[in-house]
């Protein structure tokens, strides 16, 4: 009962068993076939859209085929296109190597032909060169030949002027100056400048003097009114008015023997120093005279501005200093040295020695002493401001000439030199040979161009102010006036011509080749 009861449980729960395992069986394969019919469901989608995509596949392999086609034809196309435009670039570089050849052939015509004009310019050049070569020497030959014939019809008038054919002469010294002017020759060669001197007739003489002239000097503001003294004790006014000259006598006494002239530009009273020791002086009412005698001073000879209220009078071996206002003597310095020549170099006195020495007064008692540039004696000096020439005359009538530190010998006076001037470059010398000689200092070799011949010693000579005239004064009292301005000669020559040449006078002086020029 018990076994039975224990198989029945057994039979029983392997029931229960096999149908809780059937029912769990059944359970799974239910929920089996439920996935089953699931995944039909979803491989049916799939499959449906399988052959959705499988259709949109097609269409899209069609269109694919059509773009193929399409991209082939395009491909076809392109291919075409660059078979095209591989030919048209060949084509192109063809042309532009053909371009670029002949771009270089045309730089290479251009070349030639900027060669061949350069070469052409050159050539008219050269002739154009030579064109003017030969104009220029043909102006040249010309110019020298009418210079040429301008010297000779200088030389021509001074030899008519001395044969007494007046008319003649100043017609040929004018045609000497017109030929000289207008071709750029040098007017003051000697050949041209006498001439116009002699046809203008520039010297006026007169005699006045006892003694020999030894200074003049201008009153201040005047041309032609001047003063001057001799060694005779002479004192006098003179105004010239064309060929007259008015003479006044100032002061006369033979006791004195004056050396030097000055004339105060401020009040006009006028100032003579004799060597005798003394000192007159004229106010600027030329009749109130007075007579300083200068002690301790010997043979005086030379005045100075020292300011504006002295004066320095110099000696052969003192200095002194003179009161203009007081017209006395401040003081007397004696001088370690004799005075040879008293001259004046910067607006101060300059004092040349027998020993071959200079000195440079600053004052009285100052001096600037230094041993002169040249040998042997000097008796007389001069400068120009503007172009620092100096010059150095001397007693055996040769010149020494300082340009620029160089110094040169002239050669043109055969006795002791008095007197010099130079007016920037042209030097003016007087001597004792009687005569007067310009030199120009801007030439490589200075040469001598004489202005007077006097025939007596030549004293002492000064310019006027407008420096158109100088006035000499000579060893026998001689006053002469000489024109030297140029323009002034000519324009008086002028007046003096009155005719025209003739033919066969212009033939034979002047020349047939030449064209004829009327004068008048």
């Amino acid at each position: 009962m018990k076994t039975r009861r224990i198989i029945e449980g057994v039979v029983g729960a392997l029931l229960a068993g096999a149908a809780v395992t059937g029912l769990a069986g059944w359970y799974f394969e239910h929920k089996k076939v439920g996935e089953l019919e699931a995944q039909m469901k979803v491989l049916k989608r799939q499959e449906m859209r399988s052959a959705v995509d499988r259709s949109v596949s097609k269409q899209m392999e069609e269109i694919a085929n059509e773009q193929r086609e399409i991209s082939d034809e395009k491909r076809e196309e392109a291919l075409q296109q660059t078979r095209v435009a591989n030919e048209m670039r060949a084509r192109s570089e063809f042309e532009r190597l053909n371009a670029i050849e002949a771009e270089r052939n045309a730089v290479a015509a251009e070349k030639k032909a900027r060669e061949a004009s350069v070469l052409a310019e050159e050539e008219r050049q050269i002739a154009e060169h030579q064109r003017i070569q030969a104009e220029f020497a043909k102006s040249v030959a010309d110019t020298l030949s009418y210079i040429a014939l301008g010297r000779s019809l200088g030389s021509i008038s001074t030899i008519q002027y001395q044969a007494g054919n007046i008319e003649l002469a100043n017609m040929l010294s004018y045609t000497s100056y017109l030929y000289t002017n207008r071709y750029g020759g040098d007017i003051y060669i000697p050949a041209v400048f006498k001439s116009l001197m002699e046809a203008s007739k520039s010297v006026k003489s007169w005699t006045e003097h006892q003694g020999a002239v030894m200074n003049l000097e201008y009153m201040p503001g005047q041309v032609n009114k001047l003063v001057s003294v001799s060694n005779y004790g002479e004192i006098l006014l003179s105004e010239r008015h064309g060929d007259k000259l008015n003479v006044t006598t100032l002061f006369k006494d033979n006791h004195f023997d004056f050396r030097d002239l000055l004339i105060d530009e401020h009040t006009s009273n006028i100032y003579a120093v004799s060597r005798s020791g003394h000192l007159v002086t004229i106010a600027n009412d030329l009749k109130t005279v007075k007579i300083i005698p200068l002690e301790n001073m010997v043979h005086p000879k030379r005045l100075h501005y020292f300011n504006e209220k002295n004066l320095f009078i110099i000696g052969e071996q003192s200095i002194a200093v003179f009161d203009m206002k007081r017209n006395i003597i401040n003081v007397t310095k004696q001088l370690p040295f004799k005075v040879s020549l008293a001259s004046r170099k910067a607006k101060l006195p300059l004092l040349f020695d027998d020993k071959g020495n200079m000195h440079l007064v600053n004052g009285p008692e100052s001096f600037e002493t230094k041993k002169q540039p040249v040998q042997g004696k000097v008796t007389a000096y001069c400068e120009s401001k503007n172009t620092g020439i100096e010059a150095y005359g001397m007693s055996d009538g040769t010149i020494w000439i300082n340009i620029k530190g160089k110094m040169q010998k002239l050669v043109g006076h055969s006795s002791r030199i008095s007197k010099m001037k130079l007016n920037g470059r042209r030097l003016y010398s007087g001597s004792y040979d009687g005569k007067v000689n310009l030199w120009i200092a801007d030439k490589g070799k200075i040469e001598p161009m004489e202005l007077i011949s006097n025939g007596t010693w030549i004293m002492h000579f000064n310019f006027d102010s407008t420096k158109n005239t100088f006035w000499l004064g000579d060893m026998k009292g001689h006053l002469k006036a000489v024109n030297i301005s140029v323009p002034l000669m000519v324009s008086e020559i002028k007046k003096r011509i009155h005719r025209n040449f003739t033919q066969e006078e212009w033939n034979y002086f002047i020349g047939q080749n030449v064209p004829y020029e009327a004068l008048m």
